[in-house]
């Protein structure tokens, strides 16, 4: 234990998801020998950030605008719709250069366990864009983890009645990793050996 507004650093840096006791005092004294500058700009730009970025209010991606930049692409397809998690697994995604119609964020996935249900996701949004949108095929690209493919199997059932193919990414990608530390053949032919599923 460290006194005062050190320890404070380090319980704070502590709470970052992956930053565990070591790291994140390793951080906190890395901050306290980096010049003041580049401790300022840190600063700034975290405050910038929180002041700036939102949500997509179409697809929930993370922008600084009403729409993100794929939404407010035209040259997106409208009819391709790819369902992920969080707004990371976005950006791993367009790594593949495969996929060129538009997403969708669920903010998570079905965690029993964590209390996470689907109400807690942004399922009900997708559903009306599916109501709104000339959408032809839905792209189910939730992580390969335990909770990923409960929310793929949920999604399947609720979105079968529909009438639309709905379609899971292939075999290819790891079981219980994540999309975000995939590299960009494994997701492209995952995409490329997509498979549907349910009715």
């Amino acid at each position: 234990m460290y006194e005062g507004v050190v320890q404070d650093l380090i319980d704070e840096l502590g709470r970052l998801p992956g930053v565990g006791p070591k790291s994140a005092q390793r951080i906190a004294f890395h901050l306290l020998q980096a010049d003041r500058a580049d401790v300022q700009r840190l600063s700034e730009v975290l405050a910038v950030v929180k002041d700036k970025v939102r949500f997509c209010d179409l697809c929930f991606n993370v922008s600084e605008d009403t729409l993100c930049r794929i939404c407010g692409d035209s040259r997106r397809s409208v009819s391709l719709i790819c369902v992920v998690e969080e707004p990371k697994d976005i950006m791993a995604m367009e790594r593949t250069r495969e996929f060129r119609g538009r997403y969708h964020v669920l903010g998570g996935a079905i965690s029993p366990i964590d209390g996470i249900g689907p109400d807690d996701l942004r399922i009900t949004e997708l559903m009306r864009r599916l109501g709104a949108e000339p959408i032809e095929e839905v792209i189910i690209a939730t992580n390969p983890n335990l909770n990923g493919e409960a929310t793929a199997t949920y999604l399947s059932r609720l979105l079968s009645p529909l009438g639309m193919p709905v379609s899971r990414l292939a075999s290819g990608l790891p079981v219980g990793g994540d999309l975000e530390y995939a590299d960009e053949v494994t997701l492209g032919r995952a995409f490329e050996g997509r498979r549907l599923i349910g009715g």
